[in-house]
């Protein structure tokens, strides 16, 4: 009888902490290199920016948003995807087209193609609640610059160990 009840317990703690606490992935794809390779396993903090409603992309209290240089996880059509925070509301960012075409943003030179560029040279800070999300590998990531800020609303989490 106590076997069985620490048993239930134990799966409850378990269920409970896996749907609001943290959760471990495995990464999928080069968009990340070299900071996270393709099979390597991670620890999400759920908890990290607010409490998320299970089996949804929305939270039920949201405390913090992300800062830059965090690993944050969102839902982007539909899927999950792992990106860096490179920029946050009311950051400048400035575009160049000096060697290629380019966005400054927090001291990082971030290349851009030809239509990146003319998509986002309007912009010059990130709007209030959103951030600016791009993988560390520039040349095979498909973020930000392709489909814009990500509303902090959509974060779900951070990656806190690799």
């Amino acid at each position: 009888m106590k076997f069985s009840r620490c048993l239930i317990l134990g799966l409850l703690a378990g269920i409970f902490l896996k749907l609001f606490v943290f959760d471990i992935r495995k990464i999928e794809g080069v968009s990340m290199l070299p900071t996270l390779k393709t099979g390597s396993l991670i620890i999400e903090n759920k908890l990290a920016y607010g409490i998320i409603k299970p089996f949804s992309s929305t939270f039920f209290v949201q405390w913090k948003e992300p800062k830059t240089d965090d690993i944050v996880l969102y839902v982007q059509n539909g899927h999950v995807v792992i990106k860096r925070c490179v920029a946050v509301a009311n950051q400048s960012m400035e575009f160049s087209e000096e060697s290629g075409y380019i966005l400054k943003v927090n001291g990082k030179n971030i290349p851009l193609t030809s239509e990146q560029f003319h998509k986002m040279q309007h912009s010059h800070q990130v709007p209030e609640g959103m951030i600016l999300a791009v993988g560390d590998n520039y040349e095979e990531s498909v973020d930000s610059r392709e489909y814009g800020f990500v509303s902090t609303a959509n974060v779900l989490s951070k990656a806190v160990c690799k």
